[in-house]
């Protein structure tokens, strides 16, 4: 009988799977909650321990080598019988309920995730079915049944209640907070690119402008597809991300990121991270997770420390 100690690591397998089902790094971080260059990291170890290519990286896309493809038909037949087996001994679903949450894949991976078997603990028979996009999902017309949507609150059509307030201050990477590049006032900051994330309705720099008295007619800004990305490339030195600190959290605790101008932070009541449902009295399984997250919320604030 064969060890299964020759097996590649399994988180290695699913992030290639992932990407290969895909032919998408992007799309398979957002699938398994993880930052794009988790994945570029585990492909590049697989690569490295099978000695070939799995991949062809382009400038816009990857596409599977042919040698990619024959062990992609077989990892993916694997995970295949993996689903089978697990759904045949699962408890009858009858009993379950599945929830459809709209939300931003960086909520989704620097957040949420974590906690996620926290909540399945306490509802055993509610199934969360992430969809994470850029975009707003369609909560009144029925696209997802609930969603988390970061900002001010005031969309069209639906019902929104503040879940946690956020805190804002420019970031960067160490090495460019200090020294002769580091930044004594607001508009020192514009020496270096700004580093914003797609939104319908973009507000975080300007607000921290306005409040601190920057002159964002002189910016260079940078647009990333999300703040994943934003936050990435903040870590890796290419510029100023504003940082909202419930997602960056730990890396402000480890020193990867600093705050540019500590004393410049913003705090608005009004921006933060809502629950948004339909108008109308909300389903069973919609109020114990919009109760939850309230509550997990409430944990993770440093003001609320002293009531836990």
């Amino acid at each position: 009988m064969r060890s299964t100690r020759s097996l590649p690591a399994l988180v290695s397998l699913r992030a290639f799977e992932a990407a290969a089902r895909r032919l998408s790094f992007s799309l398979a971080a957002q699938e398994l909650f993880v930052t794009q260059s988790a994945i570029s990291h585990h492909i590049q170890r697989l690569e490295s321990e099978l000695g070939i290519a799995l991949f062809e990286r382009r400038t816009r896309a990857v596409a599977l080598t042919p040698a990619g493809q024959a062990y992609y038909d077989h990892v993916h037949a694997a995970f295949e019988l993996l689903r089978q087996g697990t759904d045949q001994i699962r408890a009858p679903a009858a009993a379950r309920i599945t929830l459809k949450v709209g939300l931003l894949a960086s909520f989704a991976t620097r957040w949420l995730a974590p906690r996620l078997p926290a909540f399945a603990a306490a509802h055993p028979g509610i199934d969360l079915q992430l969809q994470p996009d850029i975009g707003l999902a369609d909560v009144a017309g029925g696209e997802v049944d609930v969603a988390i949507r970061y900002g001010r609150g005031a969309w069209p059509g639906v019902s929104a209640r503040l879940l946690m307030t956020e805190t804002l201050s420019v970031v960067c990477a160490p090495a460019l907070g200090r020294g002769r590049k580091r930044a004594r006032t607001p508009d020192d900051l514009l020496r270096h690119p700004l580093l914003t994330s797609h939104a319908r309705q973009p507000f975080e720099w300007d607000a921290w402008a306005r409040r601190f008295g920057m002159d964002l007619g002189r910016a260079q800004t940078v647009r990333l597809h999300d703040y994943n990305i934003v936050v990435e490339a903040a870590l890796a030195g290419q510029g100023l991300a504003m940082g909202r600190h419930r997602l960056i959290a730990p890396h402000l605790a480890s020193g990867a990121l600093v705050q540019a101008l500590p004393d410049a932070v913003l705090q608005d009541p009004r921006i933060g991270w809502w629950f948004v449902t339909p108008r109308g009295a909300l389903t069973p399984a919609a109020l114990a997770l919009r109760d939850w997250l309230a509550e997990a919320a409430r944990a993770d604030d440093p003001d609320d420390a002293g009531t836990h």
